[in-house]
């Protein structure tokens, strides 16, 4: 992508195009178990590294699922989606989410991002239809995928 000509005005030549990979994230115990307080989901699966590893298969703690997907936003933004001609941007939604394949404790995930659609809204607005996959590394199933909603916000013309 090259990311002089990206913008606003000719997002549309991008649809169908392959954005980018986000970088590898590590999911260590810490950040599970941050996610497990500001949640309130303290499953043991998850929090509990030595009963993970006794009476799971996965041989340890696995990641929240919605800790997965809530990467899902800030990788988008790595990524270079949002154009640089844009005054603001608004999670929008998801479409279709499946959870595919959990992530273990210590493992590593990144975003593949394609640009699905960009449908104007009218005053400036495109709504962004986005694939991203989770990948985790090394493993050939992906934790997720789903089909993220951005609604960009062009800058208003100077006076």
């Amino acid at each position: 992508m090259d990311t002089l000509e990206y913008g606003m005005e000719n997002i549309f030549r991008y649809v169908g195009c392959d954005m980018g990979c986000s970088d590898w994230i590590t999911v260590d115990q810490r950040r599970i178990d941050q996610f497990a307080e500001c949640t309130g989901d303290h499953q043991w699966i998850h929090t509990d590294p030595v009963r993970a590893a006794r009476e799971t298969p996965f041989g340890g703690t696995i990641a929240h699922g919605y800790l997965s997907l809530s990467l899902v936003a800030s990788t988008i933004m790595q990524v270079g989606v949002i154009p640089r001609d844009v005054a603001s941007v608004l999670n929008y939604g998801l479409d279709k989410v499946r959870f595919i394949n959990p992530v273990r404790s210590g493992q590593r995930v990144r975003n593949r991002v394609k640009l699905i659609s960009a449908e104007p809204q009218g005053e400036g607005k495109l709504l962004l239809k986005l694939s991203c996959t989770i990948d985790i590394e090394a493993d050939p199933k992906p934790a997720l995928v789903a089909e993220a909603l951005c609604l960009l916000i062009g800058k208003k013309e100077e006076l």
